[in-house]
């Protein structure tokens, strides 16, 4: 039994979507669905798998604005972020129009998450850690059992999310990437929301924004 991912960039941004799954049960959930709804769907078809639920890391459009468009096809429950971010969903329409995006609907996820909240894939347990500061209601997803951090745009290789939208916070970002995610395991893989996958370790030793 064990948790596979596919990592799928999607939209200009080439934010990193992910498709997590159990190999025994073909349960699935699919992580940060910013665009590219009919593809994301596509692979949970290739695949054989059961969508269960999309879940967000935060509000930005690279992030939720495919959601709208996805939900339409496929009926399944929105779960995250916090509800902090909840200016970020209803600004969907604006925003995308702004950057030239597929024009999406405001979003109300089926549950927002709070720091602590368990989610499930299958057999497979992620806990959630809500860590603002990129946006206000910024989650993160921990499986230990699999050693796998879904980091939505918190930490990067090498380098840390922007605080300089609206509800951003250098500050916040810096003390709950150090008090909760750095106390991980080195060997946790981290999964940012865009480019290359790193682990906790390494970013201990070489991220320079946060020494």
């Amino acid at each position: 039994m064990a948790l596979q991912m596919q990592v799928i960039p999607v939209t200009p941004f080439q934010q990193n979507a992910a498709l997590l799954w159990d190999d025994v049960s073909r349960d699935a959930v699919l992580t940060d669905v910013g665009g590219e709804a009919e593809r994301l769907l596509n692979a949970v078809d290739k695949h054989q798998l059961k969508l269960q639920a999309i879940w967000l890391t935060h509000g930005h459009l690279d992030h939720a604005g495919g959601v709208a468009d996805l939900i339409v096809q496929h009926t399944v429950p929105v779960l995250g972020p916090h509800q902090a971010d909840d200016y970020w969903l209803q600004a969907l329409p604006e925003v995308t129009a702004n950057y030239g995006f597929p024009v999406s609907q405001p979003l109300t996820p089926t549950r927002w998450l709070q720091d602590g909240d368990k989610l499930t894939v299958g057999e497979h347990t992620f806990v959630v850690y809500h860590i603002p500061g990129h946006t206000p209601g910024h989650v993160v997803f921990y499986s230990q059992a699999n050693s796998l951090l879904i980091a939505g745009d918190v930490l990067f290789r090498e380098s840390i999310g922007r605080t300089d939208f609206p509800g951003g916070s250098h500050s916040d970002l810096i003390r709950g990437i150090q008090s909760k995610l750095f106390t991980l395991p080195d060997d946790t893989r981290v999964l940012p929301g865009h480019g290359f996958m790193t682990t906790i370790g390494h970013e201990k030793e070489h991220n320079p924004f946060l020494r």
